[in-house]
């Protein structure tokens, strides 16, 4: 056993989502492809006798009162029974990412308690193993396991590798305005889209986000109708010297541009955060590979 294991929970970034069906249980088949960006939470684990969470960080007064329904104390009890584990951990989280907001936070938080779990107690759940906890727990969660680029179908449960992102830079703008995934869903009207997987990923920055243009977000239009300010966001974010592209990101109400690197980004994410100083304002760079564990 590890005497402390820290798990980085990276923000997700649906570079695109399709919606192209619904299910007779009322759930929306998928189509997305999915990258992370160095932006995030912090999940920190250390063995205990009782399973216990501390939430601080920026963030942690809109997690205030949840206790045990908390997704991560969820997560951490379910893996203990499904490993067979009967001691506890005391888990930490430094929350940085609004929760929801769209960019899986909540979702990576869970995703990285069960990544710390299993390597503080010896790895006892493979991969599979893993998502499949993940799913019974929220349909982000088995990407948010792979904390990498995938392509996302079904309700989020069919997970593809896909290539590495080329090194773009981020910035995530958030209006402060609380929209859960359920009303947006519950909200969508309209056609279904067809797929828009693409292969090979450009790996020029250019090329990529000329792809990316001609897909969209079909959660846009249902997200607007509960939170009108994303569409300033997403204006906003468009003028911004440098951006290459801007849409909202998931279910909302965060929305994100893409840039030429990590500096372009920085740049645009104090203009913008001069400008509007009531948003949440975080800029980084896509990651093309899982951050290890420390």
């Amino acid at each position: 056993m590890r005497k402390r294991v820290s798990v980085f929970a990276a923000a997700k970034v649906n570079l695109y989502l399709h919606v192209l069906g619904r299910r007779d249980d009322g759930y929306h088949l998928l189509d997305s492809l999915v990258a992370f960006a160095d932006i995030g939470d912090r999940l920190t684990a250390e063995p205990t006798e009782a399973m216990t969470l501390d939430v601080g960080g920026p963030e942690a007064a809109a997690l205030a009162g949840l206790g045990d329904d908390n997704l991560v104390l969820r997560a951490a009890r379910l893996f203990a029974a499904q490993a067979g584990v009967n001691t506890g951990a005391a888990l930490y989280l430094d929350k940085r990412l609004p929760i929801a907001a769209g960019i899986g936070g909540g979702s990576a938080d869970a995703a990285a308690a069960l990544h710390a779990l299993n390597q503080l107690w010896g790895h006892p759940l493979d991969g599979d193993a893993l998502a499949s906890l993940g799913l019974q727990l929220g349909a982000d969660i088995p990407a948010c396991l792979a904390g990498r680029p995938v392509w996302v179908g079904g309700i989020g449960e069919q997970i593809d590798p896909a290539a590495a992102m080329p090194p773009l830079g981020i910035l995530l703008a958030n209006p402060r305005r609380p929209l859960p995934t359920a009303a947006v869903f519950r909200a969508r009207r309209g056609p279904f889209s067809d797929s828009g997987r693409f292969d090979p990923i450009p790996q020029d920055p250019a090329a990529l986000v000329s792809a990316l243009a001609l897909r969209h977000n079909d959660l846009t239009e249902a997200a607007l109708s509960l939170v009108p300010e994303i569409a300033a966001v997403v204006e906003c974010l468009a003028r911004l010297p440098g951006a290459l592209l801007a849409r909202m990101s998931g279910s909302g109400a965060t929305c994100f541009a893409l840039f030429a690197d990590r500096v372009a980004a920085a740049v645009a994410g104090e203009a913008l955060a001069r400008a509007e100083p009531g948003w949440w304002l975080a800029a980084g760079a896509l990651l093309s590979a899982a951050v290890p564990a420390a």
